[in-house]
Protein backbone atom coordinates (compact mmCIF):
# COMPACT_ATOMS: atom_id res chain seq x y z
CA UNK A 1 0.00 0.00 0.00
CA UNK A 2 1.23 2.93 -0.90
CA UNK A 3 1.16 6.32 1.84
CA UNK A 4 0.42 9.50 2.38
CA UNK A 5 1.40 12.58 4.86
CA UNK A 6 -0.51 15.37 5.86
CA UNK A 7 0.97 18.23 7.64
CA UNK A 8 -1.70 20.52 8.85
CA UNK A 9 -3.96 21.65 11.44
CA UNK A 10 -6.47 19.61 13.54
CA UNK A 11 -10.40 20.44 13.07
CA UNK A 12 -12.18 19.14 16.19
CA UNK A 13 -15.74 19.24 14.03
CA UNK A 14 -14.27 16.66 11.63
CA UNK A 15 -14.75 18.19 8.09
CA UNK A 16 -11.55 20.19 7.48
CA UNK A 17 -7.79 19.77 8.33
CA UNK A 18 -6.05 16.74 9.61
CA UNK A 19 -9.18 14.65 9.86
CA UNK A 20 -10.53 15.80 6.45
CA UNK A 21 -7.42 14.73 5.03
CA UNK A 22 -6.91 11.41 6.51
CA UNK A 23 -10.51 10.32 5.33
CA UNK A 24 -9.47 11.37 1.91
CA UNK A 25 -6.73 9.85 1.83
CA UNK A 26 -8.13 6.54 3.29
CA UNK A 27 -11.06 6.74 0.32
CA UNK A 28 -8.39 7.19 -2.44
CA UNK A 29 -6.63 3.89 -1.36
CA UNK A 30 -3.41 5.13 0.78
CA UNK A 31 -2.36 4.51 4.37
CA UNK A 32 -2.44 7.96 6.15
CA UNK A 33 -0.40 9.84 8.59
CA UNK A 34 -0.11 12.79 10.59
CA UNK A 35 2.27 15.56 12.01
CA UNK A 36 0.01 17.98 13.44
CA UNK A 37 0.29 21.88 13.22
CA UNK A 38 -1.92 23.14 15.36
CA UNK A 39 -5.43 22.08 17.39
CA UNK A 40 -8.39 24.22 17.01
CA UNK A 41 -11.60 24.46 18.79
CA UNK A 42 -13.84 24.65 15.82
CA UNK A 43 -17.54 23.49 14.23
CA UNK A 44 -19.24 24.58 11.35
CA UNK A 45 -20.09 27.97 12.28
CA UNK A 46 -16.28 28.80 13.00
CA UNK A 47 -13.53 28.94 14.32
CA UNK A 48 -13.26 29.14 18.41
CA UNK A 49 -9.51 28.63 19.10
CA UNK A 50 -6.33 27.66 18.23
CA UNK A 51 -3.18 26.15 20.05
CA UNK A 52 0.02 25.53 17.74
CA UNK A 53 2.57 23.12 18.90
CA UNK A 54 5.96 23.67 19.00
CA UNK A 55 8.60 23.92 16.26
CA UNK A 56 10.73 21.03 18.13
CA UNK A 57 7.52 19.15 18.40
CA UNK A 58 6.67 19.65 14.97
CA UNK A 59 10.01 17.92 13.77
CA UNK A 60 9.73 15.20 16.20
CA UNK A 61 6.44 14.16 14.56
CA UNK A 62 8.06 14.58 10.76
CA UNK A 63 11.50 12.53 12.15
CA UNK A 64 9.21 9.51 13.43
CA UNK A 65 7.46 9.07 10.32
CA UNK A 66 10.12 9.39 7.58
CA UNK A 67 12.06 6.97 9.99
CA UNK A 68 9.82 4.24 9.99
CA UNK A 69 6.90 4.71 7.26
CA UNK A 70 8.17 7.20 4.35
CA UNK A 71 5.83 8.80 2.61
CA UNK A 72 5.15 8.49 -0.94
CA UNK A 73 3.40 12.00 -0.83
CA UNK A 74 3.10 14.92 1.16
CA UNK A 75 0.11 17.14 1.56
CA UNK A 76 0.98 20.74 3.12
CA UNK A 77 -2.45 22.73 4.81
CA UNK A 78 -2.60 25.76 7.00
CA UNK A 79 0.51 26.57 9.05
CA UNK A 80 0.13 29.84 10.54
CA UNK A 81 4.01 30.78 12.16
CA UNK A 82 6.85 31.44 10.42
CA UNK A 83 8.81 29.26 12.91
CA UNK A 84 6.49 26.04 12.00
CA UNK A 85 6.82 26.91 8.48
CA UNK A 86 10.72 26.97 8.51
CA UNK A 87 10.57 23.85 10.72
CA UNK A 88 8.76 21.66 7.97
CA UNK A 89 10.86 23.13 5.34
CA UNK A 90 13.95 21.83 6.80
CA UNK A 91 12.72 18.30 7.63
CA UNK A 92 11.41 17.93 4.16
CA UNK A 93 14.85 18.98 2.49
CA UNK A 94 16.91 16.94 5.02
CA UNK A 95 14.37 13.52 3.90
CA UNK A 96 14.06 14.39 0.16
CA UNK A 97 10.38 14.31 0.42
CA UNK A 98 8.74 13.37 -2.79
CA UNK A 99 5.21 14.73 -4.46
CA UNK A 100 4.54 17.90 -1.74
CA UNK A 101 1.43 19.41 -2.28
CA UNK A 102 1.18 22.81 -0.73
CA UNK A 103 -2.15 23.72 -0.21
CA UNK A 104 -1.28 27.75 0.56
CA UNK A 105 -3.96 28.43 3.27
CA UNK A 106 -3.91 32.59 3.64
CA UNK A 107 -6.80 33.86 2.84
CA UNK A 108 -10.58 32.42 4.28
CA UNK A 109 -13.33 32.47 1.64
CA UNK A 110 -14.97 35.80 3.30
CA UNK A 111 -11.09 37.40 2.48
CA UNK A 112 -9.98 37.23 5.97
CA UNK A 113 -6.28 36.66 6.32
CA UNK A 114 -5.68 33.47 8.15
CA UNK A 115 -2.09 34.24 8.81
CA UNK A 116 0.57 36.76 9.61
CA UNK A 117 2.09 38.59 6.98
CA UNK A 118 5.52 37.16 8.28
CA UNK A 119 4.10 33.90 7.90
CA UNK A 120 3.22 34.33 4.48
CA UNK A 121 6.51 35.63 3.49
CA UNK A 122 8.30 32.59 5.14
CA UNK A 123 6.14 30.03 3.34
CA UNK A 124 6.99 32.28 0.17
CA UNK A 125 10.43 31.78 1.12
CA UNK A 126 10.87 28.29 2.18
CA UNK A 127 7.99 25.85 1.47
CA UNK A 128 6.56 26.78 -1.89
CA UNK A 129 9.70 26.50 -4.11
CA UNK A 130 10.06 22.94 -2.87
CA UNK A 131 6.28 21.75 -3.70
CA UNK A 132 5.74 20.01 -6.80
CA UNK A 133 2.24 21.69 -7.09
CA UNK A 134 0.27 24.15 -5.52
CA UNK A 135 -3.57 24.64 -4.77
CA UNK A 136 -4.10 28.11 -4.11
CA UNK A 137 -8.23 29.52 -4.63
CA UNK A 138 -8.71 32.83 -5.84
CA UNK A 139 -8.06 34.78 -2.96
CA UNK A 140 -4.63 33.31 -1.89
CA UNK A 141 -3.71 33.36 -6.32
CA UNK A 142 -3.80 37.20 -6.06
CA UNK A 143 -1.33 37.12 -2.80
CA UNK A 144 1.13 35.16 -4.14
CA UNK A 145 1.10 36.99 -6.88
CA UNK A 146 0.30 40.57 -6.42
CA UNK A 147 -2.22 40.76 -9.42
CA UNK A 148 -6.17 40.93 -8.72
CA UNK A 149 -8.00 38.09 -10.94
CA UNK A 150 -11.11 39.12 -12.49
CA UNK A 151 -11.72 37.16 -15.73
CA UNK A 152 -10.50 33.53 -16.86
CA UNK A 153 -7.75 35.38 -18.59
CA UNK A 154 -6.42 36.92 -15.55
CA UNK A 155 -6.39 33.62 -13.85
CA UNK A 156 -4.17 32.42 -16.43
CA UNK A 157 -2.04 35.01 -16.18
CA UNK A 158 -1.46 34.42 -12.32
CA UNK A 159 -1.37 31.01 -12.30
CA UNK A 160 1.67 31.60 -15.08
CA UNK A 161 3.41 34.31 -12.78
CA UNK A 162 3.33 31.84 -9.49
CA UNK A 163 4.27 28.98 -11.62
CA UNK A 164 7.42 30.70 -13.07
CA UNK A 165 8.21 32.26 -9.31
CA UNK A 166 8.29 29.07 -7.69
CA UNK A 167 8.88 26.44 -10.19
CA UNK A 168 5.79 23.67 -10.10
CA UNK A 169 2.71 23.00 -11.29
CA UNK A 170 -0.01 25.18 -9.61
CA UNK A 171 -3.37 24.50 -9.63
CA UNK A 172 -5.41 27.78 -9.45
CA UNK A 173 -9.24 26.95 -7.96
CA UNK A 174 -12.32 28.70 -9.46
CA UNK A 175 -14.87 29.64 -7.25
CA UNK A 176 -15.08 33.03 -5.18
CA UNK A 177 -17.84 34.19 -7.71
CA UNK A 178 -15.11 33.76 -10.88
CA UNK A 179 -15.67 30.56 -13.15
CA UNK A 180 -17.78 28.44 -10.85
CA UNK A 181 -16.03 24.88 -10.50
CA UNK A 182 -13.86 25.37 -13.42
CA UNK A 183 -10.10 24.87 -12.22
CA UNK A 184 -6.59 25.73 -14.10
CA UNK A 185 -3.63 23.16 -13.99
CA UNK A 186 -0.32 25.59 -15.12
CA UNK A 187 2.80 23.78 -15.72
CA UNK A 188 6.06 24.27 -17.64
CA UNK A 189 4.67 26.76 -20.04
CA UNK A 190 1.44 25.60 -20.58
CA UNK A 191 -2.31 24.93 -18.80
CA UNK A 192 -4.92 22.64 -18.66
CA UNK A 193 -8.43 23.96 -17.77
CA UNK A 194 -10.80 20.76 -15.63
CA UNK A 195 -14.32 21.36 -16.10
CA UNK A 196 -16.08 20.81 -13.25
CA UNK A 197 -19.95 20.24 -12.43
CA UNK A 198 -21.80 23.04 -10.33
CA UNK A 199 -23.23 21.40 -7.29
CA UNK A 200 -25.99 23.01 -5.40
CA UNK A 201 -24.97 22.24 -2.14
CA UNK A 202 -23.78 25.03 0.42
CA UNK A 203 -22.25 22.73 3.09
CA UNK A 204 -18.23 23.14 1.54
CA UNK A 205 -16.85 23.17 4.55
CA UNK A 206 -12.90 21.71 3.76
CA UNK A 207 -13.29 21.56 0.24
CA UNK A 208 -9.56 22.95 -0.32
CA UNK A 209 -8.21 20.54 2.29
CA UNK A 210 -10.05 17.47 0.45
CA UNK A 211 -8.66 18.33 -3.03
CA UNK A 212 -5.34 18.94 -2.15
CA UNK A 213 -5.47 15.58 0.03
CA UNK A 214 -6.65 13.40 -2.78
CA UNK A 215 -4.14 14.92 -5.46
CA UNK A 216 -1.68 14.27 -3.07
CA UNK A 217 -2.60 10.23 -2.87
CA UNK A 218 -2.81 10.01 -6.65
CA UNK A 219 0.77 11.23 -6.78
CA UNK A 220 1.67 8.65 -4.27
CA UNK A 221 -0.22 5.82 -6.27
CA UNK A 222 1.86 6.65 -9.22
CA UNK A 223 -0.11 8.91 -11.59
CA UNK A 224 0.61 11.85 -13.42
CA UNK A 225 -0.12 15.42 -12.12
CA UNK A 226 -3.17 15.71 -14.90
CA UNK A 227 -4.26 12.38 -14.32
CA UNK A 228 -4.01 13.22 -10.31
CA UNK A 229 -5.58 16.53 -10.85
CA UNK A 230 -8.73 14.81 -12.92
CA UNK A 231 -9.74 12.25 -10.76
CA UNK A 232 -9.24 14.38 -7.28
CA UNK A 233 -12.04 16.67 -9.04
CA UNK A 234 -13.91 13.39 -9.58
CA UNK A 235 -13.74 12.76 -5.71
CA UNK A 236 -14.66 15.86 -4.75
CA UNK A 237 -17.61 15.90 -6.91
CA UNK A 238 -18.84 12.94 -5.40
CA UNK A 239 -18.41 14.00 -1.98
CA UNK A 240 -20.19 16.86 -2.56
CA UNK A 241 -22.99 15.17 -4.84
CA UNK A 242 -23.62 12.95 -1.57
CA UNK A 243 -25.54 16.14 0.01
CA UNK A 244 -24.43 15.21 3.48
CA UNK A 245 -26.34 18.20 5.85
CA UNK A 246 -24.59 18.17 9.55
CA UNK A 247 -23.89 21.13 11.79
CA UNK A 248 -25.83 24.44 12.10
CA UNK A 249 -23.62 26.62 9.96
CA UNK A 250 -21.39 25.45 6.30
CA UNK A 251 -20.91 21.46 7.00
CA UNK A 252 -18.63 18.99 5.90
CA UNK A 253 -19.01 16.62 2.59
CA UNK A 254 -19.23 13.00 2.98
CA UNK A 255 -15.79 12.20 2.43
CA UNK A 256 -16.65 8.17 2.02
CA UNK A 257 -19.60 8.07 -0.29
CA UNK A 258 -18.49 5.41 -2.38
CA UNK A 259 -17.10 3.65 0.70
CA UNK A 260 -19.20 0.05 1.13
CA UNK A 261 -19.21 -2.93 2.85
CA UNK A 262 -20.45 -4.74 6.00
CA UNK A 263 -18.81 -1.96 8.17
CA UNK A 264 -20.33 0.86 6.73
CA UNK A 265 -24.11 -0.71 6.69
CA UNK A 266 -26.68 1.13 8.79
CA UNK A 267 -28.58 -0.75 11.33
CA UNK A 268 -30.18 -0.62 14.58
CA UNK A 269 -28.65 -3.46 15.66
CA UNK A 270 -24.93 -3.10 14.85
CA UNK A 271 -23.94 -6.52 16.50
CA UNK A 272 -26.52 -8.57 14.44
CA UNK A 273 -25.54 -6.65 11.19
CA UNK A 274 -21.81 -7.38 11.60
CA UNK A 275 -22.67 -10.57 12.05
CA UNK A 276 -22.14 -11.33 15.88
CA UNK A 277 -25.17 -11.94 18.32
CA UNK A 278 -24.67 -10.46 21.91
CA UNK A 279 -23.62 -13.30 23.80
CA UNK A 280 -20.55 -14.03 21.05
CA UNK A 281 -19.89 -10.40 21.27
CA UNK A 282 -19.47 -10.31 24.86
CA UNK A 283 -17.00 -13.34 24.63
CA UNK A 284 -15.23 -11.62 22.10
Amino acid sequence: MKTALTIAGSDSSGGAGIQADIKTMTANGVFAMSAITALTAQNTTGVVGIMDVSPEFLKQQIDCIFTDIRPDAVKIGMVSSAELIIAIAEKLAQYQAENIVVDPVMVATSGAKLITDDAIETLKERLLPMADILTPNIPEGEVLSGMEIRTKEDMVKVAGKISENYHCAVLLKGGHQLNDANDLLYRNGSYRWFYGKRIDNPNTHGTGCTLSSAIASNLAKGFDMDTSVESAKAYISGALGAMLDLGKGRGPMNHAFDITGEYVKISGNANTEAGFSSEEKEIV
